[in-house]
């Protein structure tokens, strides 16, 4: 099966029907190539409707949890945002296509390297990718527009809160390591604000303020 028809149909048929409304998110997914993100062995089935490994224990998410993430996150366009968990990279590229700057941290090194020069083959220059301690955040380009974690929190992390901008927002999900819940994080006046979105299941959130190894 060509790819092309694949993304096309995952836009489709996983997206628009489960809600996905925003134009610009739905056009960012008909743009980037997922099967440029994932192994060489996986491409084939790069555009099901699940959640495909990459490495170190470390997945690319299901698309339609990437797409209701990024809609969640209300971008218009003059953003700056701080990703934690670049992973594949997939992620980054399709904020990429949706904001001004985005800022990706990951903890493994390999995943890292992968994920920069995967994007940076596909043509993506608005993106910068660190190796280190997603839970504290990119403190030298804080404070932050919008905030994405995907990985699962115990809570949400004091650091990052402290460097989203006031009227921010972060969608980050929350709960045990087996399960979580996806949850909106807003700045005012200095404090959450905060509602959930809906059941999800994420990898740990490992770091100083996530989950301990």
């Amino acid at each position: 099966m060509d790819l092309e028809i694949l993304k096309k149909r995952m836009v489709k048929e996983q997206l628009i029907p489960r809600g996905i409304s925003d134009r610009r998110v739905l056009e960012a997914f008909d743009r980037v190539q997922r099967h440029k993100f994932v192994p060489l062995d996986m491409q084939k089935i790069a555009y099901a409707d699940n959640p495909l490994p990459v490495g170190e224990g470390q997945t690319i998410s299901q698309p339609y949890m990437v797409a209701l993430m990024t809609e969640k996150l209300a971008l218009k366009g003059d953003e700056k945002v701080l990703e934690i968990g670049t992973g594949s990279g997939y992620q980054a590229a399709i904020l990429a296509e949706l904001a001004k700057e985005i800022y990706s941290i990951e903890r493994f090194t390999m995943l890292a390297e992968r994920a920069r020069e995967t994007l940076e083959c596909t043509g993506y220059k608005n993106v910068k990718i660190m190796t280190g301690d997603g839970t504290l955040g990119w403190g030298e380009y804080a404070p932050f527009d919008r905030i994405i974690v995907t990985a699962g929190a115990p809570h949400i992390p004091e650091t990052l809160f402290a460097q989203l901008k006031e009227g921010g927002r972060m969608v980050i999900p929350v709960g045990g390591g087996l399960s979580q819940v996806l949850t909106v994080v807003e700045k005012e006046d200095g404090r959450i604000k905060a509602h959930d979105i809906c059941g999800c299941v994420f990898v740990p959130l490992v770091g100083k303020e996530g989950w301990k190894n």
